[in-house]
Order: C-alpha cells, then structure tokens, then sequence
C-alpha cells in the first residue's frame, strides 16, 4: 500500500506506450501524438490515476474544511470557508470528481474488453465510491447517463439520490462477487496503490462501502438498509482489522503528493499552523483521557495558571521556569520548539478575581488553563481565543494547542489518504446492533471500533483504561461519539453522520452567516451555465429550510432527498 511508489516505473510504461502508439508519418492528421488511445490502454496502467487521484480528493475534504464544520479542527486566519461555511459554487470539486469518473470508466472498459475480472471489480468500487461521494455531497446528480458524451449525451439529466444509492448498492454487490472469483493472474504488481491485488481486501473494502451505503439510506430505506446489513455481517467478509484499512501513502516529491500541509512546500508553516483543534474534539477527548490526543495535538507551549496572589489581572510578560521574562510577551514558533524541547516550561498567570478580558467583544474568557486547549467553533476572530499576545494576521496562539509537528511532514508515519476502515465498519454494526437487527452484539462492536481506531493510531496499549472511561450504555450518542473522533482525517463521514443522526449536538459559533451546520454543497456554476435546466429542475427538488438564506434551495443548509422527513439534523 505505498502510494506513488512505483509512479516511476508507470511513467516509463505510459512512455514506451506512448511512443509505440505513435505513427511513423508525422503528417497524420487528428492525432495526438503524444496520446495513449483509450483502445488499447492497459487497466494496471489505468489503476494508480484513479486511485491516488480520489485518495488525494477526499483526504483534503475530511483533513480540510469539512474537518470545520465537524468542529475537529478550527482555522486562526482566511477561516471564513472552513469554521464559518461561507461557501461558493463548486466548480473545482465537481469537475474534479467527474473527472475521476471518467478514468475510471476507461478502467472499466478495457477491463470488461479484456477480460480482467479483479481490474473490474475495483474499477466497480471506484465508481461507487465516487458517485457516493458526489451524490453525499450535493445531492441529485448526473447518474445513469454521465459519462457518455461520446455516444452525444451532453447534457445528461440529474437523478435523485435514491436512484444513486440504489445503483452503488447494485455496483458494489457486483464487485463483491467479482473479487470472491477473480482472477488476479491479470494484475501487474504494484498498480494497486490500496492492496497491491489482494482480492480479498479489495472485497472487504467493497463489502464495507455496503455497510457505509446501507446506514446512509437507513432512515429512508430502512427495510433495504436492514437486509443488507444483515447480509453483510453474516458473510463475515469486511474490514475487520486496522491493517485492511483502504489507506493511500504519499510520495511527498512534491505538493501535489505530498500531505496537504507539509512544510516543504509551505515556507511560512503559514498551513499548518492556522489549523488548530477544535475545543469540541479537544474536550471530549480530554475528558475521557483519550490517548489519541497525544498523537494528534501538542501541549500549549505557554500554559495559564491561575494565581490568587497576583497583583494585576494577569502577567504582561510570560515566564520561564517561573521566572517572568521582562519585556517578552511571547516567543516565535521555533523559539518555542526549540526551549521546550530542551526542558523549559512557559507560563503565564491570571489573577481569576481580578482578571478582565482584554478585547470582550471577541473573547469574554474564561482563561482555559488545560495543557491541551482547543479553539471553540464559529467565533469571529479566533486569534484572539485565550488571550493571545499575538493577534490578527500573525496567528501564532501561544495559549491554544497546535496539531502535531508529525503533521509538517510531507509523507510517511500516519500521514494517509484513508477511504475506509475497520473502526468505522465496527461502529456502523454496532448502530445496526442497537437498532435490533440481526447484527451481533452493539457493545462489542462499539469496544471493537474503540479498539480498531486506538490501533491506526499507535496506542492500541492503551485501549483497556479508555475503554472503561468510554464504556458503553447503550446509547447512540455513544456509539456516534466515538464514530466521529474515530473519523479524525476523515471528517467527511462524521458530517454525512451528522446530518442524518443530528450526533453529536455540535453547534455554530457567533460568526456563521447561519445558526446551523450545512447540509451540502452548492451546484457548480459551469453545470448551471451549460446544463441549466436539469441542475434546475435537481435544485427544484431540494427542501428550502429557515436557514438556507438568499440562495434559497440552491444553498449549503436546504435539504436533499436523504434527510427530507427526517427532522434530521434540525
């Protein structure tokens, strides 16, 4: 599963292609001499595109702003897309996965021409996978006629999101029963990116997405979400270990395949340090001990403590060791680094019966003295959360965590693209558990994805002492808890969960334009420009809510087919 890694050797097949399919004569006219014809493309060759382009695609939307709205993460600065949802027509993410689309189907085609049942198979998850993604996102799309522009349909009618599901569910079952036969003999080692041809794993990640899909529609389709289910469990064939992870590794030569904030390719650490944990992950993992939080986040560099001895509200200057240090007022990122990694300690201390918030209007405290200390959601300038020295564009809080240096790298560790795990396969059969299904036993699933997630993270060791923090009592709200801070990096999940289950009670701060979390995305503005009268009639079906604003239907908070009726969220 090491991404990128064999993209040298690819590059030099797709040469030796593209030179052999060249015609001796430069006079041909209507080719393109430095194409590969989709007639004789090679499905390994055609592999690794897809899969590193969607891994690439959907890490940054669950490590991004959908990592906002889920409140794992806040941003310090040009935060008005991701902590306020402030969002615009999606032109970029549509045509990307279209794009992906049409890959993928060429991957299908010439699988189906030659003969390449495992190659079918995973071109059928991906397909799944991608038309999912479209569809959770937005709502009714182009469906049973994308992708065929070639045989004149160009402006293919949208279909519901109940088509959508229905066919996945089909796509996937299909590809399910293709990898239990396939013959893997076709499959040039090293082009499969996730499993490198296990068919095995590649079932299990199919049989997965089933279970992902069939929770998604339970509300709508519950007796189809039941059966399926039921199925899935029974055959016993799904991610069940954090090592058959759908996990995608980055290259790191560079920013297109490296970790989105890597600071190689970033010299000011400006993306990486503008991302902060959010206080509602941050404290409901501190709460319980969460051993995670270690491995995500670091300590305050400059911890308050409160002083009932202290003359004034609060220090001025910080203190080293105890010692002010006067005239500082704070340190740069590196000096920091550089001072605590060799032992010191920085603080500073408040007085709590004389302290006064500095700037009321934007935070009116109280002083959060944790060592791990998040930035709550929503607020109108989160640089000035916990008294910060230094506000404004310089966005270097001192007094709130950081995430993990491990998080400035560029590739390796646990820096991965992940699609779908165990941990969230455990959760979903735990909630198919507490609804009364035939699904074995909810609390085991729910230690089960506890145990699973602990383990992507490195300190599965740890599992025993926080699973009797977090021990459950039958709930959903648990059960989704967990869901969700197991999703970190993933965060598309736990918005997709949220808005069908309204869990956990996340809320918006002061600054959103809307006092609720969104719903979708908003309709491209090219697909409405040349595809006008079907994005309509698509938009004509989406439920108008009081908080959908001068968009009307065509807005991030009206409500699709998948939660119409539910009096989800809200």
């Amino acid at each position: 599963m090491k991404i990128f890694k064999y993209i040298p050797k690819v590059v030099f097949i797709l040469a030796v292609l593209v030179a052999s399919s060249c015609k001796e004569s430069l006079t041909e006219i209507n080719e393109n001499p430095n194409g590969v014809d989709p007639n004789t493309a090679n499905p390994n060759l055609l592999m690794p595109t897809v899969m590193t382009g969607v891994g690439t695609q959907y890490l940054k939307l669950g490590y991004g702003r959908i990592a906002g709205v889920v409140q794992h993460t806040q941003e310090d600065a040009w935060k008005d897309g991701f902590n306020d949802y402030n969002w615009t027509e999606e032109d970029d993410e549509w045509k990307a996965w279209y794009g992906f689309l049409r890959n993928n189907d060429l991957l299908y085609k010439r699988s189906v021409a030659m003969g390449f049942t495992f190659h079918q198979g995973v071109a059928l998850t991906m397909k799944a996978f991608i038309f999912g993604t479209i569809t959770d996102l937005w709502g009714d799309a182009p469906y049973t006629n994308a992708l065929k522009g070639d045989q004149g349909e160009m402006l293919p009618a949208f279909d519901s999101q109940e088509v959508i599901y229905k066919g996945i569910i089909e796509d996937l079952k299909q590809a399910s029963s293709l990898f239990a036969t396939a013959d893997v003999s076709t499959y040039a080692p090293g082009y499969d990116v996730f499993y490198n041809g296990d068919k095995l794993k590649w079932q299990k990640f199919a049989n997965s997405l089933l279970l992902r899909y069939y929770m998604r529609v339970s509300s709508k389709l519950p007796d189809v979400a039941k059966a399926g289910i039921e199925q899935i469990y029974t055959s016993g064939i799904y991610l069940k270990e954090a090592s058959d992870d759908a996990v995608m590794d980055y290259i790191g030569a560079a920013s297109g395949d490296s970790w989105p904030t890597a600071i190689a390719f970033d010299v000011s650490q400006s993306n990486w340090r503008r991302r902060r944990p959010a206080a509602a992950l941050l404290n409901t993992m501190a709460a319980s001990n969460d051993p995670r939080m270690k491995v995500w986040f670091q300590p305050v560099h400059v911890r308050w403590v409160s002083d009932a001895t202290l003359k004034t509200g609060m220090d001025e200057f910080i203190r080293k060791d105890g010692v002010i240090q006067n005239g500082v007022k704070s340190l740069t990122e590196q000096e920091l680094r550089e001072q605590i990694t060799a032992g010191r300690k920085f603080t500073r201390h408040f007085n709590p019966a004389l302290y006064k918030p500095t700037r009321a209007e934007l935070f009116n405290g109280p002083l959060n003295t944790g060592e791990y200390v998040g930035i709550p959601a929503g607020m109108i300038d989160p640089t000035y959360y916990n008294e910060n020295p230094t506000t404004g564009q310089q966005v270097q809080n001192q007094h709130a965590s950081q995430l993990s240096y491990a998080y400035q790298n560029s590739k390796g560790g646990f820096l991965k693209a992940r699609l779908a795990s165990a941990a969230e396969t455990a959760f979903i059969l735990a909630e198919a558990a507490q609804k009364g299904w035939a699904a074995g036993g909810a609390e085991a699933h729910y230690n089960n994805g506890i145990k699973q997630s602990l383990q992507t993270w490195g300190v599965a060791d740890q599992f025993d002492a926080y699973v009797k923090a977090v021990a459950y009592k039958g709930t959903l709200a648990q059960i989704m808890e967990q869901k969700w801070i197991a999703s970190w990096t993933a965060s598309t999940e736990a918005w997709f969960d949220y808005r069908r289950t309204a869990l956990p009670a996340l809320a918006p701060g002061l600054a959103p334009a809307s006092r609720a979390l969104p719903l979708r995305f908003i309709y491209s503005n090219n697909e409405m420009n040349n595809n006008g009268s079907n994005v309509r009639s698509a938009i004509d079906k989406l439920e108008e809510t009081n908080f959908s604003g001068p968009r009307k239907k065509n807005s991030q908070w009206s409500k699709p087919w998948l939660v119409q009726g539910t009096g989800k969220p809200w």
